[in-house]
């Protein structure tokens, strides 16, 4: 093959840099923001600030009180159609050019300003309303006299603040307290940076082990956090308290960290405030809302430069049938003016009412209940889109993950027959081992009883291996003490960092073998028979994103007998667990129904062997150098020859009718990109599911590559196959963006669908900006989430789907949804007919002032 990408220098555009992009103007004074620096935060003690720190505002409007007026005449006479208007209504000042009553060429224009100021007020005084809403959540302060109540606007940096459980946090926090047993909670940060799992957050230990939450006031100490910045997946600071015996200090991390945006899963907490406003994380991440003009508009605009012209040549000629004579210039000016009816202001009034005749229709429609208008300027450009762009986790899914298959290799059980693993873990539990009689066949009975035993043994793996808590709550009946003594099923519920895990645990449950208690050392079961099975937890090998699988070592309290159980993908388990010939066939049967598929295995370990493990593994964690190494080294002795077990299907659930609504995109030629924050395993399988690629299209999934070479052979790889869609992590696009931002584009734009997964909130901005910088074609972004904000405002046009973690991603949208499904209608309906409606319009308009002017 000679069909290689030339190794050349990528040709780059000029880019916004990101601290300028969040402030009004590259001046960071003007905004109230400074340099920004590290600081020294004194918890309780807003007033010893060292610097001076925005105030905690969110803010959508493209306007403020001074700059309203200002902003918006320059936004209409920026632009040739208006300025042509107003520098002819000027010209009436001058004696020699007037050529009527003065209000013939003022009131038309100031009727159009009217309109459009009129508009864009109510637009603005619509979004303040809504960021006032949201500016006024109200939440606990820790004061010396007690607790009050406080506003989201009123918050300070050193504030403490209390959030309860199911609460976003109101600015960035440092982590000091959590009312948990185990002293941690849970973070949802699918709002922030789209990953449905849950994030596992700790205290400041000298914080936590204070007796209450008021005697955080009564210590002298203070956080050292590193200055604002945009990563939102770091951060380096350090905790210290003066007034200890000796003085503690402590290393912050983003383990300790509360970002703004994310909600607290479980428990309550309270942390003191670091960032507000504009130096929040994830207000760093997106863009200032910017005033869009639509591709109709500016084709509007190129006409009329165009009729101008044909208006000077005319206003040429008919001076030149008069030879020139006398004042000619005058004459030129005096027949422009009077030849002024080929650029009809008359098309600018007719085609500003035409747009809020078309966003009033899409406001009142009854099939798409819901539907908000935010911008009525550009309701045409929903008729041209060619690129949409979505998000995944609360846009295409629900984000409710639903055990679907558990497959034995020789077996499978869908959920129509779930009844048969229920009876078959019942029977495990509640026969006593005996010989089977002689009456029976013993070939039957040595199948059944392997059957039994493997299902058992695989419901049993899977109700162990994972990070599931479960949590007791009081339900109003039975309080919190007496629910988790008596382990009340009404009064549990789970917490983990992953839905997946959840539902995992869930299904175990619903056939008979329940999670009833875990703490850091031990995990209690509850069999179909009310007995208790305690399980103490040896060693824990988390989920990374490097190794795809997670382990546990557990031992039966009741036999002793030590087992290591392991479960991850497909990929990576398959050279770990023993041969067998359907492992892969049933994989790739299972992802092609978009199920998420999880491989299940274990190995029976000696205390011999457990012992010897245990040494080796303390030896290596102790380790200075190459301490990651030696740990994953250990952890692989133990990772061979594993027992298969089972694999299992979990179905992220979609949001209702996404595939015929992909479908009808897709057939009428628009091209649908998945820019999701979330998991490669787990976009691709949506991607599947939705039918986002076909079941006839192959999928090439690009490897990571971390230089130049690496990147120039996995696109020349690419670059060989025809009609597959592509899957690509963020850290692979930035090195391909990076050296072949060209080659790249034109590869993907030729591919029938993109996944890009991992994705920053500013890596999917950048993305819909190339889109348009290389195709020149109209785009769409649709997004649930804060993560979303940037892509949605950078796009064409931007919808914003009102999901169920808040409205961030609605409220900076130009249209607003309550459901994906819905999108097809705004385009192929309502966007389709506002832009043939308007192009009939202004055809007409234009039509008739050219009649008008050749009978004068």
């Amino acid at each position: 093959m000679t069909d290689n990408i030339p190794l050349q220098p990528v040709r780059r555009h000029k880019r916004h840099d990101s601290k300028h992009r969040n402030g009004c103007c590259p001046v960071s004074g003007c905004c109230g923001m400074g340099d920004l620096r590290p600081r020294t935060v004194w918890l309780g003690h807003p007033e010893k600030r060292d610097q001076r720190y925005p105030r905690n505002v969110i803010n959508n409007q493209k306007y403020n009180f001074f700059t309203f007026l200002p902003g918006v005449l320059y936004n209409q006479f920026k632009y040739f159609f208006n300025l042509y208007f107003l520098l002819l209504a000027c010209s009436q000042f001058v004696d020699e050019l007037r050529l009527g009553a003065l209000y013939t060429y003022w009131v038309p224009l100031l009727v159009v300003l009217f309109i459009t100021i009129g508009r864009e007020a109510v637009e603005e005084i619509r979004c303040s309303i809504r960021d006032k809403e949201v500016n006024s959540h109200i939440y606990s302060k820790l004061l010396p006299r007690g607790t009050v109540k406080v506003k989201s606007s009123g918050i300070q940096v050193g504030d403490l603040i209390m959030v309860e459980k199911n609460q976003r946090v109101p600015a960035d926090m440092i982590f000091l307290r959590t009312t948990e047993r185990n002293g941690s909670c849970f973070l949802r940060t699918d709002q922030l940076d789209g990953e449905t799992d849950w994030k596992l957050r700790l205290p400041v230990a000298c914080t936590q082990r204070l007796p209450t939450a008021a005697d955080l006031l009564q210590i002298r100490s203070y956080v050292y956090a590193e200055e604002p910045n945009i990563d939102i997946h770091t951060f380096n600071g350090t905790f210290t308290r003066e007034d200890g015996d000796p003085p503690v200090n402590e290393s912050l991390s983003i383990e300790n960290t509360l970002w703004a945006s994310t909600v607290i899963a479980s428990g309550s907490i309270v942390g003191v405030v670091i960032y507000t406003g504009k130096e929040l994380r994830g207000v760093m991440n997106t863009s200032n809302p910017k005033n869009k003009m639509g591709l109709f508009d500016l084709e509007v605009n190129c006409l009329t430069k165009i009729l101008f012209g044909a208006l000077v040549v005319v206003s040429l000629v008919m001076v030149a049938l008069q030879h020139f004579a006398g004042r000619w210039y005058l004459q030129i000016f005096r027949f422009l003016l009077l030849f002024s009816n080929i650029v009809p202001i008359s098309l600018r009034v007719n085609l500003d009412l035409g747009k809020m005749v078309f966003s009033w229709m899409i406001n009142r429609d009854s099939k798409i209940p819901g539907t908000v208008v935010r911008a009525s300027t550009i309701p045409e450009e929903l008729g041209r889109i060619s690129y949409l762009l979505t998000d995944k986790t609360g846009t295409l899914t629900q984000n409710e993950m639903v055990f679907r298959r558990l497959h034995l290799g020789t077996v499978a059980y869908g959920m129509d027959s779930m009844d048969e693993v229920q009876s078959h873990v019942f029977s495990a539990y509640t026969q006593p081992p005996h010989d089977p009689p002689l009456s029976r066949a013993p070939a039957a009975t040595k199948v059944r009883k392997t059957i039994s035993s493997r299902v058992h043994e695989a419901v049993k793996a899977i109700a162990l291996v994972h990070n599931v808590t479960p949590v007791y709550e009081a339900n109003g009946v039975t309080d919190q003490a007496e629910a988790e003594q008596h382990y009340e099923d009404t009064c549990r519920v789970y917490q983990a960092a992953s839905p997946d895990e959840v539902s995992l645990v869930q299904w175990t449950e619903s056939v008979g073998l329940t999670l009833v208690g875990r703490d850091q050392s031990s995990m209690q079961l509850r069999t179909p028979s009310g007995q208790i099975l305690n399980f103490t937890i040896l060693q824990i090998f988390p989920f990374t994103y490097e190794s795809k699988r997670m382990g546990i070592i557990v031992r039966d309290e009741s036999t002793g007998e030590i087992t290591f159980y392991m479960k991850g993908a497909d990929a990576v388990m398959a050279g770990i667990v023993q041969y067998n010939d359907w492992l892969e066939e049933e994989c790739g049967n299972m992802a092609r129904e978009g199920l998420r598929v999880l491989v299940v295995s274990k190995k029976s370990l000696t205390e011999e062997q457990y012992q010897d493990f245990e040494a080796r593994y303390v030896q290596a964690k102790l380790s200075v150098h190459d301490r990651s190494l030696k740990v994953a080294t250990v952890i692989e002795s133990l990772e061979m020859e594993m027992e298969l077990l089972c694999l299992t299907g979990v179905e992220d659930q979609l949001q209702t009718d996404v595939r015929p609504t992909l479908e009808i995109l897709r057939n009428a030629g628009i091209k649908v990109w998945m820019l999701t924050g979330d998991k490669m395993e787990t976009a691709t399988c949506t991607a599947k599911n939705a039918h986002l690629v076909t079941r006839n299209q192959d999928i090439h999934i690009f490897r990571a590559v971390t230089t130049r070479g690496e990147a120039h052979l996995e696109l020349n790889s690419f670059r060989r196959k025809h009609d597959c869609a592509l899957v690509i992590s963020g850290d692979s696009l930035e090195v391909c963006l990076k050296y072949y931002e060209y080659e790249f584009m034109e590869l993907a734009c030729q591919s029938p669908a993109v996944v890009c997964c991992r994705c920053a909130p500013t890596q999917k901005a950048q993305i819909v900006r190339l889109l348009q910088e290389r195709t020149g074609k109209l785009t769409c972004a649709v997004g649930d989430g804060g993560n979303d904000v940037s892509m949605i405002q950078e796009a064409d046009c931007g919808v914003g789907v009102e999901g169920k973690e808040g409205k961030q991603a609605s409220l900076a949208a130009d249209f607003s949804v309550t459901q994906f499904k819905h999108l097809g209608r705004l385009l192929m309906v309502h966007g389709r007919n506002s832009y043939k409606r308007s192009a009939a319009l202004s055809q007409f308009v234009i039509h008739r002032s050219l009649c008008i002017s050749t009978m004068q």
